[in-house]
């Protein structure tokens, strides 16, 4: 039995070692080109972590590119606001007046902003508040009336559309 072991042994050790192996440089342009996109992603990924809000708000106006929101509602991360991710807009609700945005993950958003990538369900309408978390995903030009114009913050509710929105930025 120990000899017919073995035998099996030698055999697939002897095919094995008859098989070509492909030997890839390891310091090849392709590889380095991909290592090099890699760690711009984590990079990026890591920037959009950090700049991550709560986007605690009412909804301004719902346009194809997302929502306008006005945030810095601090109220909804409290409870019975805290349930959902959307709170209708028969709740009242008072915007707090003393709401620094703070420069670290996490922060309550202040200000108006833009927020796509969101969740589907429930709709949103005008005036409803939201509480969700989002990802820094570059600007966007705001049109409140006609001739008026504002560049806002865009947020995305998804990391990775924000990921894939700062990639397409650094490109330009």
């Amino acid at each position: 039995m120990f000899a017919r072991c073995l035998c099996c042994f030698w055999a697939a050790t002897i095919c094995a070692l008859a098989e070509p192996h492909p030997i890839s440089p390891t310091n090849s342009p392709a590889l380095l080109r991909s290592a090099d996109a890699g760690q711009k992603v984590e990079q990026i990924r890591t920037r959009c972590i950090e700049g991550r809000r709560y986007i605690a708000g009412r909804v301004l106006e719902v346009t194809p590119d997302g929502l306008v929101i006005d945030s810095g509602y601090s109220r909804l991360l409290s409870a019975p606001f805290n349930k959902s991710w959307l709170v209708t807009g028969t709740a009242t609700i008072e915007r707090d007046p003393t709401l620094v945005e703070e420069n670290k993950s996490d922060a309550i958003c202040s200000g108006l902003l833009l927020l796509s990538n969101f969740p589907k369900r429930p709709a949103v309408k005008n005036y409803d508040y939201v509480v969700i978390h989002g990802y820094p995903a570059g600007n966007y030009v705001y049109v409140p009336a006609p001739g008026i114009k504002k560049t806002i913050r865009r947020f995305s509710a998804s990391l990775e559309r924000a990921v894939e929105s700062n990639q397409v930025l650094e490109r330009k």
